[in-house]
């Protein structure tokens, strides 16, 4: 089975199961200021497990495009990526764990779809603790699916419970599933929850039952939401019978472009050449999706774009090692739209911008290493022992985003040494800081900061709706990303706005907020939304039914986020800044306060 037979198996399974097909939302959260990227298949669809009304229906299912970066330094071995695409199906409020737990097993198990072995299949379900009982209820279903008791595991909250994915909101205990890998047992202990290998999950069936409330207690939703996952790259590695990712028909192509480009490597020559076709395949094929994305970032030193530089960088300097000639990373991405584009169009909408930056980026990257390479020759210039102290490498890392791979390489050929561990210490500490600085600026979830959201994302079509007042009809949103704190939106635009015309959108924002307008939101099939005047670039995101949100005399647009009830909730409005995105974008960032009493 190939990785687009899975793809179209599981959407039409669920689909016979009366689940309404969904595309993927962005991999840039627009509505939640608890992570960087779309990390699970569960971020974008937040407020409709909290009970919003999706248009779509309570039956939903999808593929997801998900970037998880927290094990970057770990990419390069078998099962590591950065991006991956998750399988989900959902219940809003609708079925339950019964439905949920029968359909999994079939489409596991049954000839018609991937038809494993019922005795491969091992099970797990929640343990239970002082906030939750234990669910037998689970254990219960996966018996009378005809599961043998020796084949399902009780097993505590840090393996069997999922969320909130902030500090509050929805969560709940799981049951996953895992199959035998075939290796033998670690123990007579030896179960699911163990890192020897022989049980690799496949599939993992969440019952959101229960809100995590702001004093750690639990209370029980008003309506159970079922949230599953399944990784499509892991999924399809189990089917292929393969032992690595990388050798499945997800990345063969995207390997076969880095060989033809390097100078005479083949993936598999030996584990150094394995690993950097590894990182240059997962980190081009990662910063691709970013740089393609509707909401899509460009590389800079924060944030999302901070994540998406280190992902070039990476990929620039391990094919380096491969022998890729500068400047033919993008053909690498150009394989990757290639594979990817009737799955996710933005990826061949967006071609230009991807390849563009990044050539951009390599050209800035070889730059850093040169002003690297002075700085480098300073150092050991003054240096009384031929040791580097490993706060001198940390800095030639941070300041300059010299590698200290390289530092270590250029150090052996001079006879100096690395203080590695002084290295270690000072870009721990480094972590440490950054860690806690995220942790201040994404703290909560969107429970907590929906309301602020909510009124940002609603200044923000007041916002668009100025620009084309003021600038030029033609405006459209070229990307957009809210925190509880400000809004980021991205406009094409040929020049920067001047300091007039920003007054002017501003004051205009104002005036929109002062007549204290409802905001009305219908939902319609998308046709019916076009007639109506409904503006929305990026409509084929939210399906056949679209929620329009009308501010009369203002906007009229397509949107699936949560919006404030009337303009005058909004405060006041203030741009804080414009600058250029990229080629032809321009950026505004601004925040609103809250109406006076």
């Amino acid at each position: 089975m190939t990785s687009s037979e899975l793809r179209s198996l599981y959407l039409k399974f669920f689909e016979s199961k009366g689940h309404a097909i969904i595309p993927s939302a962005s991999l840039i959260p627009e509505n939640d200021p608890t992570v960087l990227f779309t990390t699970a298949g569960m971020h974008p669809l937040v407020p409709y497990l909290l009970g919003e009304k999706h248009p779509a229906g309570t039956r939903l299912t999808d593929v997801q495009k998900c970037v998880r970066t927290g094990d970057i330094d770990e990419v390069g071995d078998a099962s590591h990526c950065t991006f991956f695409e998750m399988l989900g199906n959902w219940s809003l409020g609708d079925y339950f764990k019964k439905e949920a737990i029968a359909w999994s097993f079939e489409f596991l198990t049954s000839e018609e779809y991937l038809g494993i072995p019922k005795d491969k299949l091992y099970f797990t379900c929640f343990a239970g603790d002082e906030n939750a009982p234990r669910d037998e209820e689970s254990h219960d279903f996966w018996r009378s699916m005809g599961v043998e008791e020796s084949h399902i595991f009780y097993l505590p909250k840090e393996n069997n419970w999922w969320g909130p994915a902030g500090v509050t909101g929805p969560c709940g205990p799981d049951t996953e599933m895992f199959i035998d890998t075939g290796k033998p047992a670690c123990g007579p202990d030896c179960s699911p929850a163990c890192d020897c290998g022989k049980y690799l999950e496949i599939w993992n069936d969440v019952f959101m039952q229960y809100n995590k409330k702001e004093d750690g207690t639990f209370e029980p939703l008003a309506h159970k939401n079922v949230d599953t996952g399944m990784g499509l790259d892991r999924t399809i590695c189990i089917l292929q019978g393969k032992k690595s990712v990388y050798d499945t028909d997800v990345f063969s192509g995207i390997l076969e472009t880095i060989s033809e480009l390097s100078d005479g490597k083949h993936y598999g020559d030996d584990e150094e050449t394995t690993r950097a076709f590894r990182i240059v395949a997962d980190h081009i094929r990662c910063a691709t999706f970013i740089l393609g994305d509707r909401n899509g970032v460009t590389p800079s030193n924060v944030d999302q774009g901070y994540v998406l530089r280190r992902l070039i960088r990476r990929a620039i300097r391990f094919a380096g090692t491969l022998g890729i000639a500068e400047g033919q990373l993008s053909k690498v991405a150009e394989k990757v739209i290639e594979q990817y584009k009737d799955v996710y169009p933005e990826l061949e909408e967006n071609r230009e911008k991807i390849l563009s930056e990044l050539n951009l980026e390599e050209e800035r990257f070889q730059k850093t290493i040169k002003q690297g390479m002075k700085e480098f020759e300073k150092l050991v210039t003054y240096l009384k022992e031929n040791v580097i102290p490993g706060k001198s490498a940390f800095r030639l890392y941070d300041t300059f985003g010299f590698p200290v791979e390289f530092t270590v390489e250029l150090a052996r050929e001079r006879g100096f040494s690395v203080d590695m561990e002084g290295y270690e210490a000072a870009f721990k500490k480094h972590q440490e800081k950054s860690h806690a600085g995220a942790e201040q600026r994404f703290k909560g979830g969107l429970a907590d900061t929906g309301e602020q959201t909510a009124k940002l994302h609603t200044a923000t079509h007041l916002l668009l709706a100025c620009l084309k007042k003021v600038l030029d009809p033609n405006i459209i949103q070229k990307g957009s990303n809210i925190t509880a704190e400000r809004l980021r939106f991205d406009f094409n635009f040929p020049r920067p706005v001047t300091k007039e015309e920003l007054a002017e959108i501003e004051k205009l924002v104002n005036q929109a907020i002062a007549e204290k307008i409802p905001v009305v939101c219908e939902e319609l099939p998308i046709e019916e939304a076009r007639k109506a005047g409904a503006t929305g670039i990026f409509d084929s995101k939210y399906g056949d039914v679209v929620k329009v949100y009308t501010i009369e005399g203002w906007s009229k647009e397509i949107c699936g986020g949560p919006h404030a009830a009337n303009t005058g909730d909004l405060g006041s409005f203030k741009i804080k800044k414009e600058q250029s995105s990229s080629a032809g974008v321009r950026r505004i960032k601004a925040v609103i306060a809250a109406p006076e009493a």
